[in-house]
């Protein structure tokens, strides 16, 4: 009976609890981003004019670069769990210096966009703010507070790994590789939607 009542036994899926949890949590982040394109396509089809002149100030150049620079951090942090489960601390700390440098130079590179953004009067409140830009900013601005929700244990994990001890717990590093995959793929659905696929869009963006 009492091996019956433990409950520190691993899970039966023999998927750390931890995992579950994040796959949980993605799943409701999900549904956020899925109501955010939802409505853009609904209201872009019924505003092409508008979407279309919006969509050309964009600069798509920058937004490639970003989207190199979130699969070159996705391939590190997959390089930082490989090489913690094999004990290599040194190379684990290399991967994950430079998975969190690559979520530096993503918002470096937003901050560069969104202060052209204001400089041209497009910004929420500004006058020649519309419906698009309304969306440009909150879907482009809820991936970046993602990208530094993700920084922010990363940092930690990073920091921890030049103790003594090191970072001893690869399923954890695993756990929020997902959730950098997940800002990853998300971004990858945002960049061709916001910049690519709006009739109208023109060479000279600023």
């Amino acid at each position: 009976m009492s091996l019956a009542l433990n409950l520190s036994h691993e899970p039966i899926t023999k998927i750390p609890h931890g995992k579950l949890a994040m796959w949980a949590f993605l799943a409701s982040e999900l549904m956020f981003f899925s109501g955010f394109f939802g409505g853009f396509i609904v209201l872009r089809n019924t505003n092409y004019d508008v979407f279309g002149a919006g969509s050309a100030h964009l600069n798509w150049t920058l937004a490639l670069i970003n989207t190199f620079i979130l699969i070159g951090s996705s391939l590190t942090m997959a390089l930082a769990i490989h090489n913690l489960e094999h004990k290599k601390d040194g190379a684990f700390r290399l991967f994950m210096g430079l998975t969190i440098l690559g979520g530096f130079g993503f918002l470096i590179v937003k901050y560069i966009e969104y202060s052209s953004k204001f400089a041209d009067g497009l910004f929420p409140g500004q006058e020649n703010h519309t419906v698009f830009y309304s969306f440009y900013f909150l879907m482009t601005g809820f991936h970046a507070l993602h990208v530094i929700a993700g920084m922010i244990p990363m940092a930690y994990i990073f920091f921890k790994g030049f103790t003594k001890a090191g970072y001893p717990y690869p399923s954890k590093v695993e756990t929020l590789g997902l959730y950098w995959h997940f800002v990853d793929l998300m971004w990858i659905f945002i960049f061709p939607a916001l910049y690519l696929m709006i009739p109208y869009h023109v060479a000279g963006a600023h």
